[in-house]
C-alpha cells in the first residue's frame, strides 16, 4: 500500500511543497511555464470581452455569433494544423511554432490593425444592415462591424484552447506520472490561480494610468494601455517558451521521455525514432467516437463549455449595461480574475488530499454540483429582480442591476475556481493512463475542438433565441432549463469515467507489478567459461 501525502512528506509540507529533491529539476520549469501561459490567459479572458462588448453599435449579443461563426472554424483549423505540425515535427517545435504566431497576432492587432479601425471597420454597411434586418440580428452586424475586433477576440479565445490546454497540459501529461501528477497538479493549481491575481492586478495598474504624450504609440489612454498590456503579454510568451528550452535541454533527455518526441521526424534533442503513422483531425475523432473512455473525457469538457457560456452571456449583458466604458469594464472584470485566483488558491492548497482522501470520482464530480448551485442561484435572481428590485434596493442601497450584476459574478468567480482546482485538477488526470497515441489524437480532438463544441452549442442555444424572441430577458428560462439538463448529462458521465479510470490505473500498476516481478525473478546468467574451467 502506497504511503499517503501526509506521511511521505510530513503535514506541513504536504500542503507546502509536496515534491522529492530529485523531481525539482523537473517540476521548477514547468511551473514557471505554466505560470507565465496562466497569466497570459487570465488577462486575454478579460481583454477580448471588452474589446468586443464595449465597441460601437455593439453588446453582449456579439458573444454568441463570434463563438459560432469565428471562433469554431478558426479552433477546428488550429486543430488541423496541431495534428499536422505534430505529424512531421518534434512537440518542441510545435509548442515554439504556436506560441510565437499567437503572440505576433496580439502584437499586430494593437500596433496596427487597431490604429487603422477607422478605415477598415465597415461602418457605413453595418449602419444600413441595421435597417433592414430584424433585431435579433444586432450581434452579428456588431461582429461584421468590427472585424479587427472580432479576429483579436478569436486569437485571445484560442489560446486558453492550444496553448494553456493542448500545448501545455498535452506536455505536462506526456512528461508526468500518475505518482506525480496527484502532487505536480495541485502544485500547478496553485500556479495558476496566483498567475491570476497577479494578472488581474498588473492589467489593473497599466488601465489607471494617464496618457503619456511622450510614448510613441497611442491616441489616448485606453490605446496605451492596451499596447502596454499586449506588450507585457508578448514578454510573458517569450519567458514561456524560454522555460520550455531550457526543460528540453536539462530535463527531456534520458529513454523515459522518448514517447514526447516520437513524432519527431527530424533530429533535434532526441534521436530520430522509428516513423510513426501520421496524425490527423479524422484519426482524432476516429479515436473519440470509438472509445467509451474518451468520450466521457469528451463530455465533461463540452459539459463544462456549455454550461458556463449558456451563463456568462446573460452576465455580460447586465455588466455591459452598468459599466458601458471600456476601462471601467475592464478593470472590474480584473478583480473580479484575482477575487477568483484567492478562492481557486485556497482550494489548490488541498487538492493532493482531497484526491488522496476522497478519490478521483467525488473530487470531479465537485465542480458539476458548484456549478448547478451557483447557477440555480444566478438565474432565480434573474427571474425575480424586476419584481423585487424595490425591496432589494431598500434593504441593500443596491440597484436591480447592480444586484444581479453582483449575483452573476459570485456565480463566475465560484464557478471559475471550481474549474482551476478541481476540474482541470481531475480532467487531465484521466489522460495520464492512456497510451501516447491516445493521448495525443484524443486530446487534440477534446481540448481543440470539443471545448469549442461545447461553447458554439451555447451560442447556438443563444442565437436562435435572440433572434425569435429579441432579448436575453424573454429566452433565459429556456437557457435554465437547457443549463440543468446538461448538468445531469455531466455527473452522469463523471460518474462512468470514474469507475473507467480506476479500474484502468489498476490495470496499469498491475502490469508493471508483473514486469518489476518478472525482472526480480528472471535467473542470472551462467557464466559457461567459468563453468567449463570447473
Amino acid at each position: 500500500m502506497k504511503p499517503s501525502v501526509d506521511q511521505e512528506f510530513g503535514r506541513i509540507r504536504s500542503f507546502l511543497w509536496p515534491i522529492h529533491a530529485r523531481e525539482v529539476k523537473k517540476i521548477l520549469p514547468m511551473m514557471i511555464m505554466f505560470l507565465f501561459i496562466c497569466f497570459n490567459y487570465s488577462i486575454l479572458r478579460n481583454l477580448k470581452d471588452v474589446v468586443v462588448v464595449t465597441a460601437k453599435s455593439s453588446g453582449a449579443e456579439v458573444l454568441p455569433f463570434i463563438k459560432v461563426w469565428a471562433v469554431l472554424p478558426m479552433a477546428i483549423f488550429f486543430t488541423f494544423l496541431f495534428t499536422k505540425l505534430s505529424s512531421r515535427l518534434g512537440q518542441d517545435k510545435v509548442v515554439y511554432i504556436i506560441i510565437t504566431t499567437f503572440l505576433i497576432s496580439y502584437a499586430g492587432f494593437v500596433f496596427i490593425l487597431n490604429p487603422a479601425k477607422d478605415i477598415l471597420h465597415p461602418n457605413a454597411t453595418a449602419d444600413f444592415l441595421e435597417t433592414i434586418l430584424p433585431a435579433g440580428f444586432k450581434g452579428l452586424i456588431a461582429m461584421f462591424r468590427n472585424w479587427t475586433f472580432t479576429l483579436f477576440y478569436v486569437m485571445c479565445e484560442l489560446w486558453g484552447t492550444m496553448v494553456l490546454t493542448v500545448l501545455f497540459w498535452g506536455f505536462a501529461n506526456e512528461v508526468t506520472k500518475i505518482g506525480e501528477a496527484r502532487r505536480f497538479y495541485s502544485l500547478l493549481g496553485i500556479v495558476s490561480n496566483l498567475a491570476a491575481i497577479v494578472a488581474g492586478q498588473s492589467a489593473n495598474y497599466l488601465l489607471n494610468m494617464e496618457f503619456n504624450p511622450m510614448l510613441p504609440f497611442g491616441k489616448e489612454a485606453w490605446d496605451q494601455s492596451l499596447m502596454q498590456i499586449v506588450l507585457l503579454i508578448v514578454l510573458s510568451g517569450i519567458t514561456t517558451m524560454v522555460a520550455f528550452w531550457w526543460m528540453n535541454r536539462n530535463v527531456l533527455q534520458g529513454p523515459e521521455y522518448s514517447t514526447f518526441h516520437s513524432t519527431s521526424s527530424e533530429g533535434g534533442i532526441a534521436k530520430k525514432l522509428k516513423k510513426k503513422k501520421r496524425l490527423s483531425l479524422r484519426d482524432s475523432f476516429s479515436y473519440l467516437f470509438n472509445s467509451k473512455y474518451l468520450a466521457c473525457i469528451a463530455v465533461l469538457v463540452i459539459s463544462y463549455n456549455l454550461v458556463i457560456n449558456l451563463v456568462e452571456v446573460i452576465w455580460k449583458d447586465q455588466l455591459r449595461e452598468l459599466y458601458p466604458l471600456a476601462k471601467d469594464y475592464n478593470i472590474y472584470m480584473n478583480n473580479l480574475t484575482s477575487l477568483m485566483g484567492i478562492f481557486s488558491t485556497i482550494a489548490a492548497l488541498f487538492m493532493s488530499q482531497i484526491i488522496g482522501r476522497l478519490g478521483w470520482t467525488k473530487t470531479a464530480i465537485a465542480t458539476p454540483v458548484i456549478m448547478m448551485v451557483t447557477s440555480v442561484g444566478f438565474f432565480l435572481f434573474f427571474f425575480l429582480q424586476n419584481r423585487m428590485g424595490e425591496a432589494f434596493f431598500t434593504l441593500t442601497g443596491m440597484t436591480p442591476l447592480a444586484i444581479a450584476v453582483f449575483f452573476g459574478s459570485a456565480q463566475n468567480c465560484l464557478s471559475k475556481a471550481a474549474k482551476y482546482s478541481f476540474f482541470d485538477t481531475t480532467k487531465e488526470m484521466a489522460f495520464i493512463p492512456l497510451e501516447h497515441d491516445e493521448k495525443l489524437r484524443g486530446k487534440a480532438a477534446i481540448d481543440g475542438v470539443g471545448s469549442r463544441l461545447g461553447k458554439s452549442g451555447g451560442s447556438f442555444a443563444h442565437q436562435g433565441l435572440l433572434v425569435a424572441l429579441g432579448s436575453f430577458s424573454a429566452s433565459s428560462p429556456y437557457i435554465a432549463a437547457l443549463l440543468l439538463s446538461v448538468i445531469f448529462v455531466w455527473i452522469v458521465a463523471t460518474k462512468s469515467l470514474g469507475r473507467q479510470f480506476t479500474a484502468l490505473v489498476a490495470k496499469k500498476d498491475a502490469e508493471a507489478y508483473k514486469e518489476l516481478s518478472d525482472i526480480q525473478e528472471a535467473p542470472l546468467p551462467v557464466d559457461k567459461t567459468a563453468t567449463s574451467q570447473a
